[in-house]
């Protein structure tokens, strides 16, 4: 348990690094060709190497999660990361442990326990008091309508990852849900944004990071994770990631953490160990 603990903590982790790298590293105002160079690519390799073909079965439910878990995921997660600072845009799409116990219950009639709401709730007051500074929590419409989009559809596509448990070797699994959601978003890209500019060094260094090591590894200990845990408890340590991306930005851009910061820093980290208690003790 503990190592799946560790598997799944860390994407996280590095996901709190998209919102720096987007606004630091990217050309301005391009989400889809984030997206699509985000996941696309190495998707497609991923799937040259394993040669592995899902049954005729397997492709429909496949093809509903690529689209929820990736294309329907990070379009709107780049739209937010332009246009919110990264730690607000975190904040919103970090409420998916709420969204996966309202759609277990909806569409399942999954029960959650009292103790893993009471950890995802302190998790989420811990990450608004890490927020808590007015001067940077600037509210955009299409921005914020945007990061939920981007939590809904990453809580539905967890949901239902967990629930239909495809019999898709890992790697072939990850791999052509990044092809598949890379796909989709394809023509939705030449449509809006055309093909890319050239691109400087630090553009194509920023492209290749998010595509490498914020996409493929930490997806491949994601969906590693949830085959062993609970999706409830998987989506709790999503709360890590604008505590990533304050740390971040207080590391590279100079921000300051003040008191309360520090107080909601360890609620997060207290809500966390309180609902992974429950299913330790499982």
């Amino acid at each position: 348990m503990n190592r799946l603990w560790i598997m799944a903590a860390l994407p996280p982790l590095v996901w709190g690094s998209t919102y720096l790298v987007t606004t630091e590293w990217l050309p301005p105002d391009r989400p889809l060709t984030a997206a699509v160079l985000r996941i696309l690519p190495v998707g497609l390799v991923m799937v040259l190497l394993t040669r592995y073909v899902p049954a005729r079965r397997d492709w429909l439910r496949l093809l509903v999660v690529s689209a929820l878990c990736m294309s329907l995921l990070h379009w709107p997660l780049f739209v937010s990361a332009y246009r919110l600072p990264g730690g607000l845009a975190a904040l919103l799409i970090c409420t998916q442990p709420l969204l996966v116990v309202g759609f277990g219950w909806l569409l399942f009639r999954q029960r959650t326990a009292l103790q893993t709401l009471s950890g995802v709730v302190l998790g989420l007051v811990g990450v608004a008091l890490v927020l808590v500074s007015p001067s940077r929590l600037v509210w955009d419409g299409i921005g914020v309508l945007a990061a939920t989009v981007a939590a809904l559809s990453m809580a539905l596509g967890t949901l239902l990852v967990k629930r239909w448990q495809m019999p898709i070797p890992l790697l072939a699994f990850t791999g052509w849900q990044l092809l598949l959601g890379g796909l989709l978003l394809f023509p939705l890209m030449l449509w809006y944004e055309g093909l890319p500019p050239p691109l400087s060094s630090s553009e194509l260094g920023g492209y290749l990071y998010l595509a490498v090591l914020g996409t493929a590894l930490p997806y491949l200990l994601w969906f590693r994770a949830l085959r062993g845990l609970d999706p409830v408890f998987i989506s709790i340590l999503l709360l890590l990631s604008p505590v990533s991306a304050l740390a971040l930005g207080y590391w590279f851009l100079g921000q300051s953490l003040t008191g309360w910061q520090w107080l909601g820093a360890g609620c997060v980290f207290a809500g966390i160990v309180l609902s992974q208690w429950r299913f330790r003790a499982r």
